[in-house]
């Protein structure tokens, strides 16, 4: 049984992060929907980059606006597994970190917004409130401690190893842009672009714009869509993630673009629910409907609910 469970954990890289919005649990519903082959794949909003680490392509691109978190993904791309396991260790020793001790992760904090370390980054998250990256408008970080709850535990410690052997064996490449500067022109038909933005009608500190980074609105929404069209205009594959439904809130303009494109193909991803139909969710007023919305028809499409009847 154990064997087991190894030979199935083997199957996907999971990120070291603790990233609101991840996918690492929607995996086997997402990879089975993208093109069989692949010569670049764009993750153009990589988060924690659970997609971009685990499709099959040729070459992979990984991109987020958040430089702070780019820069991280570099320094695990370039320095050798084991210094990088000695740093972290040693920043916890120096700085006392534990699941109680408050007093050393803000100090810590500090060292960090003072110089910038991208390891220390890291270390720091693996002890913040549910091991989450917030910074303030002055790009300090400013998450708060995770007080009986957050550490640099065994399974981070795993995920960590896992997720830097991956990125230095695989053609990888971390970029930093916001998705409307991404230069996409040199992108061919059997490129992929996928797009998992932050989500309009949820909540989350990525959505604020308070961060001293682009946050998310309806005018951000409006423009993705838009680059999404020209994609499509030049024969260029993508996917985008999304939700149309989440407690009772509709995304209105997701659905009205969705509804004027026929080019369009809706996959419905099974999130919290099973066996129901858009009515029901869209009756629930917990629901939240998912979707990878794709400009190609996927090999492997997912019962799905009719939307616009």
């Amino acid at each position: 049984m154990q064997a087991l469970a190894e030979k199935q954990n083997l199957r996907t890289v999971k990120s070291p992060l603790n990233y609101i919005g991840g996918k690492s649990k929607l995996l086997a519903q997402l990879l089975p929907l993208f093109p069989k082959y692949i010569s670049t794949f764009v993750d153009l909003f990589a988060g924690g980059c659970n997609v971009g680490l685990n499709v099959k392509a040729e070459k992979i691109i990984c991109n987020d606006n958040l430089k702070f978190l780019v820069e991280m993904y570099q320094c695990f791309q370039q320095n050798n597994l084991t210094e990088i396991l000695q740093h972290i260790e040693n920043q916890i020793n120096v700085f006392a970190l534990s699941l109680t001790n408050e007093e050393g992760y803000k100090q810590f904090r500090e060292h960090y917004n003072q110089h910038k370390n991208p390891l220390d980054l890291f270390v720091l998250v693996a002890y913040s409130f549910n091991h989450q990256i917030r910074f303030n408008n002055s790009h300090e970080f400013n998450n708060p401690f995770g007080r009986e709850r957050s550490s640099f535990n065994d399974t981070m410690q795993a995920n960590l190893i896992h997720f830097i052997r991956k990125i230095q064996n695989s053609t990888i490449e971390f970029t930093c842009s916001d998705f409307d500067k991404f230069d996409l022109l040199g992108l061919t038909s059997n490129d992929l672009v996928y797009c998992d933005p932050p989500y309009l009608i949820t909540t989350g500190t990525y959505n604020d714009g308070k961060r001293g980074f682009t946050g998310w609105n309806e005018t951000q929404e409006h423009k993705l869509l838009q680059i999404l069209d020209t994609l499509h205009q030049k024969n260029i594959k993508f996917a985008l993630s999304n939700v149309l439904v989440h407690k009772g809130k509709e995304n209105e303009i997701l659905q009205n673009w969705i509804a004027k494109h026929n080019y369009l193909t809706i996959n419905y991803i099974q999130t919290n629910y099973a066996n129901s139909n858009y009515q029901t969710l869209v009756r629930d007023k917990d629901a939240s409907v998912e979707v990878l919305v794709t400009n190609y028809e996927p090999e492997k499409i997912y019962k799905t609910p009719t939307l616009f009847e």
